[in-house]
């Protein structure tokens, strides 16, 4: 593709400006199935190339899905200019996040960006604007030389405290190097952080932020994958977005916090406080509500993506301990026993069943038009659950997945899916879990050696 004549005069002036003020390379990232970015970085004179097109990719197989072959047809990653973020760790780039198609015309299959777009496109035909707040959690770490077999440290060490160290000052306060590095250059990327806390496993954070747009927070949380591991080898540290990292310790989550605005009067439609102080949620989110209920075992299989999902996904943690992640496809009034959440401090409904594994892209993708369609046929959620679900186990309740081959046939057999996903990328995406899975199930683990090599 020939860009020389389709360069933007406006792109050539930005590229001036960067120019003067030390940018030195531009990233156009776009994104793959398991949410990392992938970009060829061009030198800041090419920019105004890049942002016309000129990068070309053939990204099957990234990610792990698809096969890449040599002889299919290249795919362009298109930057979006409004995405642009001056890089504070490293003040030599800027990132764009950019979509993947074929020559600017035809979206790509596999294009997690673009699969939002068109959702988000439904809803404004409706209506409606979906706006998004998520709670990322993750561990940081540092290898221990001492540790033989591969054992992963934490940044710093709150083991002691029984049975949490969540909300621990001097846990946080001792992992504050890191912490403040993070805060400052979030808001530093405009995503106004206004809470951070160490969380319940040793070594585990949660930093929450503003919601936005979906788009917007999608394309946010991208950046905040790859800003938190840059600046945690910074500090001779890593991170990981591995649901269940340790066996004894708590889960990973990504809660979503979800919300639709009426885009003729800018009023949220999920809640309408009422004067006599009744209940303030409206028939819409109940409906929005029911519609998630419905699809949740296949929405688990974007929203729980790995086989090490799962481990989270149990009521209870290795010492007996309530898990506090989802079990049971219910919904509940401030309950954080359920899967759905209507918060008793904010005017949206949280989904807790989404991990941090997640592609926020594909996630936000599927609950949104879940919902949508909840609202659209009228959908009853039913009773919410008020008492501690994991007490009521069972009693017909229906249950999320316990695998991601459960979740994954019933991604495959949803006739939604199929409304929200291009069927090549469900034919792909359904190849990559259940190889993920059955190669995960033929690994013999240790576990079972020290079970029944000597025992049987």
């Amino acid at each position: 593709m020939d860009t020389a004549r389709t360069v933007n005069p406006d792109h050539t002036a930005l590229t001036d400006d960067l120019k003067r003020d030390g940018v030195e390379f531009a990233i156009g990232a776009f994104i793959d199935i398991t949410g990392r970015c992938k970009s060829k970085i061009v030198p800041i004179n090419e920019l105004p190339r890049m942002l016309a097109g000129s990068e070309r990719y053939t990204p099957r197989g990234l990610g792990d899905l698809g096969v890449m072959t040599p002889d299919e047809d290249e795919v362009v990653a298109l930057p979006d200019p409004g995405t642009m973020r001056r890089v504070s760790w490293d003040r030599r780039f800027v990132w764009f996040a950019a979509d993947m198609s074929y020559g600017g015309r035809e979206p790509f299959a596999l294009c997690p960006r673009s699969i939002l777009k068109k959702q988000l496109a439904i809803a404004a035909d409706r209506g409606y604007r979906f706006n998004l707040g998520v709670e990322p959690e993750f561990y940081v770490f540092r290898d221990d030389p001492r540790s033989a077999d591969g054992y992963l440290e934490p940044m710093t060490r709150s083991e002691k405290l029984r049975p949490t160290s969540a909300y621990d000052v001097e846990a946080a306060l001792d992992s504050m190097p890191f912490l403040a590095a993070m805060v400052e250059h979030m808001n530093d990327a405009g995503f106004e952080v206004f809470s951070f806390d160490s969380e319940g496993g040793d070594g585990q954070y949660e930093i929450d932020f503003e919601y936005r747009e979906a788009l917007v927070m999608c394309d946010q949380l991208s950046y905040f994958k790859v800003m938190a591991r840059q600046v945690a080898k910074q500090h001779g540290l890593e991170v990981t977005f591995m649901p269940k990292p340790y066996t004894e310790s708590w889960g990973s989550g990504a809660h979503f916090n979800m919300s639709l605005e009426d885009l003729s009067t800018g009023e949220n439609s999920f809640f309408a406080r009422q004067a006599d102080g009744s209940d303030p949620w409206t028939k819409t989110s109940r409906q929005f509500a029911a519609g998630i209920l419905r699809h949740a075992r296949a929405i688990a299989a974007i929203a729980t993506p790995t086989v090490n999902s799962y481990k989270r996904l149990t009521e209870r943690l290795s010492d007996g301990t309530v898990s506090w992640a989802p079990v049971w496809i219910t919904y509940g009034h401030n309950n954080r026993s359920c899967m759905l959440r209507f918060p008793g401090n904010r005017p949206c409904i949280e989904n807790r069943a989404v991990d941090i594994a997640t592609n926020p892209y594909l996630a936000a993708a599927f609950l949104l038009r879940a919902g949508l369609e909840g609202i659209e046929h009228g959908y009853d959620p039913g009773e919410p659950m008020e008492s501690n679900a994991y007490l009521v186990a069972g009693g017909g309740m229906p249950q999320l997945p316990r695998t991601l081959l459960e979740a994954v046939e019933a991604f495959q057999d949803d006739e939604l899916a199929a409304e929200v996903f291009p069927k090549k990328f469900i034919d792909e995406y359904v190849a990559k879990c259940e190889t993920d899975w059955h190669s995960y199930h033929a690994t013999v683990s240790d576990w079972e050696r020290e079970k029944y090599l000597y025992n049987l």
